[in-house]
């Protein structure tokens, strides 16, 4: 895949611009003290405003900022204590970088609202919109960008027994289908998300990974969520701490089958595998 063919993609909210005419880095902050790696946790309001900055300093496009762990068996906080985590980090962040295109990770409308209220780019649901649909709306009355993301199940139950005849096609027709849902309800601007790790099993998480490209057929932009995740660290038997080598190795991969966003911990690291595939492609 040529950078060059991502020239169409170009997301547009708060009076900004992101273009995605080559692969881009988006950077995690998890306001939360339970994620499922403990390098990426922040409580602490200047510890998570300072970790952004770095990242952005370190050349990350964009941040997706979150305030409720999706992990396997996660206890689901409410909207109220979610944006209680956030607000100030993100607040923080576009004071001190106005120009900051910051995505917000969350399935609650009221946080999904005051976040775009607050000047956030856009909003990240791992389920979709499904949840709660007073987060369609607030995505369409700010004509906002969504990153909607397929999942098997919820984060308390998706991993006791993930099931599909072929993987990566049902995902694929899920998100045809989820889309042209939310085309319909006013969403004009999607990414799209295969869930890597939410309700797969190791073999289905690789299945996708091989059939990344198919997904180019939606005409959207692709976002690979696979940072530091169990299908890396279980079937190297090391851990989320120790899985930053086959997240690069892993990422490379979802570059050369189309990726047009890394959802990342580790921006340098992530801009080196973009930095290298350019070069691999322009040779």
């Amino acid at each position: 895949m040529s950078a060059k063919s991502n020239a169409t993609f170009q997301l547009t909210s708060q009076g900004k611009t992101w273009n995605l005419a080559s692969p881009q880095v988006l950077g995690i902050v998890n306001c939360t003290p339970d994620s499922f790696f403990a390098g990426n946790r922040f409580e602490a309001t200047d510890q998570a405003t300072a970790e952004g900055i770095r990242m952005i300093h370190a050349g990350a496009h964009a941040l997706d900022i979150g305030g409720q762990s999706t992990r396997p068996n996660a206890i689901e906080v409410g909207a109220h204590e979610e944006w209680t985590r956030i607000k100030d980090v993100l607040k923080s962040i576009l004071n001190e970088i106005p120009q900051a295109i910051i995505s917000v990770d969350t399935f609650h409308g009221e946080v999904a609202e005051r976040a775009l209220d607050a000047g956030a780019f856009m909003i990240n649901d791992v389920y979709a919109g499904q949840k709660d649909e007073r987060l369609i709306q607030a995505i369409s009355s700010h004509n906002a960008p969504l990153v909607i993301m397929h999942m098997q199940g919820t984060p308390a139950n998706m991993q006791e027994n993930p099931s599909y005849t072929h993987a990566s096609l049902e995902i694929q027709e899920w998100l045809a289908l989820r889309s042209k849902v939310l085309r319909e309800q006013g969403v004009k601007q999607l990414i799209i998300d295969p869930g890597f790790g939410f309700g797969k099993t190791i073999a289905h998480n690789f299945q996708i990974l091989r059939d990344l490209r198919e997904l180019k057929k939606l005409g959207l932009p692709v976002l690979a969520g696979l940072s530091r995740k169990s299908m890396i660290w279980k079937a190297l038997e090391s851990s989320p701490e120790d899985a930053m080598n086959g997240t690069t190795v892993l990422n490379a991969w979802a570059l050369d089958r189309g990726a047009h966003i890394l959802r990342v911990h580790d921006v340098r690291e992530a801009l080196e595998a973009i930095k290298l595939f350019s070069l691999l492609e322009s040779a």
